[in-house]
């Protein structure tokens, strides 16, 4: 049974398990912010992502990924980076009082810490977004019930010089594929909106840490 993580109650616990995280990683230096956008379609609870750009450079061209970007020298924390490059990348304004904390970071292949931030944006329209076309082709949303179907849930295995290295999660039969760091942060979300439902079946996932 899906709980409602959308109500009242389920924000306050939502922010009480993230304040000791919050505290601890907010103001602390990281290579990128990204927002993971709670929302309501239809009454129905969903996340938000995008689709990069296919003409942006770099190999993540073209991948499912949350609102963000590059934490910048001004920016006052990693909260303010991504609630800076949602608004910049899709024309959403978030409220700073909106955002329930930060979740465990994750790292890309070149060791830079990415910190997730989740926000409750409340219902949403997605013909009342304005992407930017030089980096995002397209916005969808998955509804949490999509998510927590384990028809819907899988595993890759990535293996370098015929030699097992490690296993991401995948989400599948949306839109498009879920993978790589958005399918991490997807995951920690999940464990901490759904924690009854939803049981990661990879060794040592957490929804937060320092």
């Amino acid at each position: 049974m899906l709980p409602d993580c959308l109500s009242a109650e389920g924000e306050r616990r939502c922010r009480q398990l993230l304040a000791g995280a919050t505290a601890r990683l907010r103001a602390r230096p990281a290579a990128a912010a990204v927002l993971v956008p709670l929302c309501s379609v239809g009454g129905v609870p969903a996340l938000l992502y995008t689709l990069r750009s296919s003409r942006l450079a770099g190999r993540h061209k073209g991948d499912v990924s949350f609102p963000g970007g590059k934490c910048d020298p001004a920016d006052q924390d990693v909260v303010h980076t991504a609630l800076r490059e949602t608004r910049e990348e899709l024309g959403l304004a978030v409220p700073a009082e909106r955002v329930w904390g930060v979740l465990r970071p994750v790292w890309d292949r070149h060791k830079a810490t990415v910190v997730p931030v989740l926000a409750g944006v409340g219902p949403l329209d997605l013909h009342s977004l304005q992407p930017n076309p030089e980096e995002v082709d397209e916005v969808f949303t998955l509804p949490l019930a999509h998510l927590l179907e384990t028809q819907n849930q899988g595993y890759t295995h990535f293996c370098k010089g015929g030699h097992f290295r490690y296993t991401l999660p995948v989400f599948l039969n949306g839109p498009h594929r879920v993978w790589g760091l958005t399918a991490i942060i997807t995951e920690f979300t999940l464990q901490l909106l759904a924690p009854g439902t939803y049981q990661p079946r990879l060794a040592g996932t957490r929804l937060s840490g320092g």
